[in-house]
């Protein structure tokens, strides 16, 4: 399995970024995908993610501001950010959550995002 995120970058705030995740080895029909982040000297947390059925959650700091999609063709999670805010800044994480043919968590190397005031 590999997860190849790219699309971050530096953007001013009020900006907006599209993450992309390519994605290899996994079946979106089997799988959660999502986006977790981690800001500097924090934990990591989760952004957004996407289940099989296509129904979406997130993180109460980022509602109404990111969208979380995927397309089942080029096997990509996308994440529309917009109205960036300087405490978005983080390395961002795609996240593979296999249901079948067995449990199992992926993850990919990380993307930063940075967005200054």
């Amino acid at each position: 399995v590999q997860l190849q995120a790219s699309g971050g970058g530096l953007v001013q705030a009020g900006g907006s970024l599209r993450l992309s995740c390519a994605a290899s080895g996994v079946d979106f029909r089997f799988t959660v995908m999502g986006w977790s982040r981690q800001a500097p000297g924090k934990q990591r947390e989760l952004v957004a993610d996407i289940n099989i059925g296509g129904t979406t959650t997130y993180h109460d700091s980022v509602k109404g501001r990111f969208a979380i999609s995927k397309d089942y063709a080029k096997n990509t999670v996308y994440l529309q950010m917009n109205s960036l805010k300087p405490e978005d800044t983080g390395v961002y994480y795609c996240n593979a959550r296999q249901v079948h043919p067995s449990l199992d968590n992926y993850w990919g190397q990380g993307t930063l995002v940075t967005v200054s005031s």
